[in-house]
């Protein structure tokens, strides 16, 4: 059993998972990812309604309603996959966050695996990435894929094949010291390195789409992120360190 639903501490883990119109795979996604924490792990799960207009929402509060550690958080409009992700973090009440896209095509079963990976490089490690294989897509969209990956590791150098996997780990204080644009969850390899922390990685299984159509799609943000790319290569070429300041105390007379 869950222990935030018997002692109603603050969570160890936070799952936030970004949705739009996600309502034919929201409860058996529930299942699994409870399922993959209960062992005695305290946790909550966030969802983040990026303004659907199905029954998402409806879905969720009667999930609610028997779940004590489930929560909603709702974008009157949808906002996009990388606001979605940050909203659910910063109501994020645990120190460590996991994610995962909402359409069930990340298995819930590799997240202790994430935060196993993630503890044990700690402190120096402060991202744990997915990196799917057996990819769940038409040949088109996996060359898509492939060539966003390629240019964005030769622009990059983040060491990372596989930047578009929703299943992550993190620390939810680091998350929150990066600098916020809309198409972060792309770059947060690069970004996590440029703060000076390193990247685990864990492989993990991509699975088909239980429901729903793709809500997310890559020739729509091609150009944007085309410039995102550009603004991340500036920032960490731009980063430098911060000086360690020591005070100088007064001789005592």
């Amino acid at each position: 059993m869950n222990e935030l639903s018997a002692s109603g501490a603050p969570p160890t883990v936070s799952v936030v998972v970004p949705v739009r119109n996600e309502a034919g795979n929201i409860a058996p996604l529930i299942t699994e990812i409870s399922t993959a924490l209960g062992n005695g792990l305290s946790f909550e799960i966030i969802y983040v309604n990026d303004g659907s207009t199905d029954k998402t929402e409806s879905e969720l509060t009667l999930l609610m309603a028997s779940r004590p550690w489930l929560r909603q958080v709702k974008h009157a409009t949808s906002c996009g996959q990388s606001a979605a992700v940050s909203t659910g973090v910063r109501h994020a009440r645990a120190p460590v966050v996991v994610t995962l896209d909402g359409d069930g095509q990340n298995d819930p079963a590799f997240i202790p695996e994430l935060l196993k990976v993630l503890a044990a490089g700690a402190p120096r490690v402060g991202l744990v990435a997915g990196q799917r294989i057996g990819r769940k897509a038409t040949g088109f969209k996996k060359f898509q894929s492939r060539f966003a990956n390629a240019v964005r590791g030769f622009v990059l150098r983040d060491g990372t094949r596989d930047t578009g996997c929703g299943l992550k780990a993190f620390r939810r204080d680091l998350f929150l010291a990066l600098p916020y644009f809309d198409g972060l969850h792309r770059f947060l390899p690069a970004l996590v390195r440029r703060e000076g922390y390193h990247i685990g990685y864990v492989d993990v299984v991509d699975r088909p789409r239980r429901a729903g159509t793709s809500n997310y799609g890559m020739w729509d943000r091609l150009w944007v992120g085309i410039l995102d790319l550009m603004g991340v290569w500036w920032l960490i070429r731009r980063r430098r360190h911060v000086p360690h300041v020591l005070e100088v105390k007064r001789n005592a007379d």
